[in-house]
């Protein structure tokens, strides 16, 4: 039985949720899978992805043929990288806790990246809503400008009228 790694699709159209599963080659893509090993969420930036490593090591090692996407899944997520320092202590290259180390230094390289992204993302969601704040409050002060000159016409013109109707009411009595 010729085992793959695959994507199974799922959530709503132009909203897809991905599960990473363990398949017979010859089934469909969104039908009979082994072992569900994880999920992947592209909606998101960076996307998210949650994956039991240690059973997609051990398919991964027993030579389940992952797809192009999910090859690239493991490999950002560090299967590769452990099936290789792996093989390196089968050889004697270093020992056990060596590779764990090297694993653990490229892991918190990966996180610091990651976190990076995040708080560049956050910043420029900061940055905007700042700017458009900005223009919000410009745009209210020129409307409050308007306003005001609006009511100072008027107020002028009332002043006007009351000042032009004294002089008429004065006349009125004087003629009767």
């Amino acid at each position: 039985m010729a085992t793959k790694i695959r994507l199974q699709r799922g959530g709503r159209k132009g909203y897809a949720f991905y599960s990473i599963v363990i398949a017979d080659a010859r089934a469909p893509r969104d039908g009979k899978f082994t072992e569900k090993i994880g999920t992947y969420n592209p909606n998101t930036n960076p996307a998210t992805v949650d994956l039991n490593f240690e059973r997609a090591l051990y398919w991964v090692e027993c030579g389940a043929q992952p797809t192009d996407t999910a090859r690239n899944i493991l490999g950002s997520e560090g299967v590769y990288l452990m099936k290789h320092l792996r093989g390196g202590v089968k050889k004697g290259a270093f020992d056990e806790a060596t590779a764990q180390k090297k694993f653990d230094a490229w892991k918190a390289d990966k996180q610091k990246g990651l976190d990076a992204v995040r708080a560049n993302e956050a910043k420029a969601k900061k940055d905007a809503y700042a700017k458009e704040l900005e223009a919000e409050k410009k745009i209210n002060a020129d409307i409050a400008k308007k306003v005001a000159e609006k009511k100072a016409a008027a107020a002028a013109a009332k002043a006007e009228a009351a000042a032009n109707a004294e002089p008429a009411a004065e006349e009125a009595p004087a003629e009767a």
